[in-house]
């Protein structure tokens, strides 16, 4: 469902407080600025599709995306979320090849669309940019690599209460320990990797176990310690 948008103007955005693109020099910077294409989108527009071509990526400057995989049976695999200066689509550029996922909006967002040539010509030309850009990558197929681990290992309880602590480091929590993304039950068990009937009976035994509070698709945190030794991660 792709969503009409409207442009937003590219110098009301700090290119410079983006990680990515810190060890740019200011002519790059400026060449970069002159580049971009920056645009607001709903939720629910999709900005690329799996199996698409995209001839560049895109600069996280505000919202929330969920990028995902699609099974055989239609079922979405969550893979990861970008946020504000997250960098999208750039495995594409660097290695030729058609999108291997799906990028969704789920909270409003501002993106910025880089070139291809933008990118490839920094890479070349900034050893610091293609650094970064080699960093980010290595950390995304350490996600991947430890997802599918923990598939393979662990059970559906461990993985609930481990993506709940994920979703506290991605998003952070409010005042009152309150998650601060919105996710639907569906898309939970999309991340968790199970049915989403598994989903809604496991928080129900979290919230009976006193170990979270239900609101809607809001989640409360109450006992953290305790979700830490469910979800047998490492702090």
């Amino acid at each position: 469902m792709k969503r009409s948008q409207e442009q937003v103007n590219v110098e009301e955005i700090d290119l410079k407080s983006f990680d990515i693109f810190s060890g740019l020099t200011d002519a790059e910077i400026e060449s970069l600025s002159q580049s971009l294409v920056c645009t607001s989108h709903k939720r629910g527009s999709i900005i690329y599709d799996e199996g698409s071509r995209i001839n560049g990526s895109y600069i996280v400057a505000g919202g929330v995306l969920k990028i995902y995989k699609t099974g055989f049976d239609g079922k979405e695999q969550i893979i990861r979320f970008a946020k504000g200066g997250d960098l999208i689509g750039f495995r594409s550029i660097v290695s030729d090849e058609l999108a291997c996922t799906t990028a969704r909006v789920i909270q409003d967002a501002v993106l910025c669309y880089m070139p291809g040539d933008i990118i490839t010509s920094f890479i070349k030309g900034n050893p610091e940019f293609a650094m970064a850009l080699m960093r980010l990558t290595c950390r995304e197929l350490g996600e991947s690599n430890k997802f599918l681990t923990d598939i393979a290992q662990k059970t559906v309880r461990e993985r609930l209460a481990e993506v709940l602590l994920l979703l506290m480091d991605t998003f952070d929590l409010d005042e009152e320990h309150t998650l601060q993304i919105s996710l639907t039950r569906e898309e939970l068990a999309n991340m968790v990797g199970t049915a989403t009937e598994s989903v809604i009976r496991l928080l129900s035994e979290f919230k009976a176990d006193n170990l979270i509070e239900l609101n809607g698709r809001k989640i409360k945190l109450l006992n953290i310690p305790k979700l830490i030794k469910i979800g047998n991660v490492y702090v």
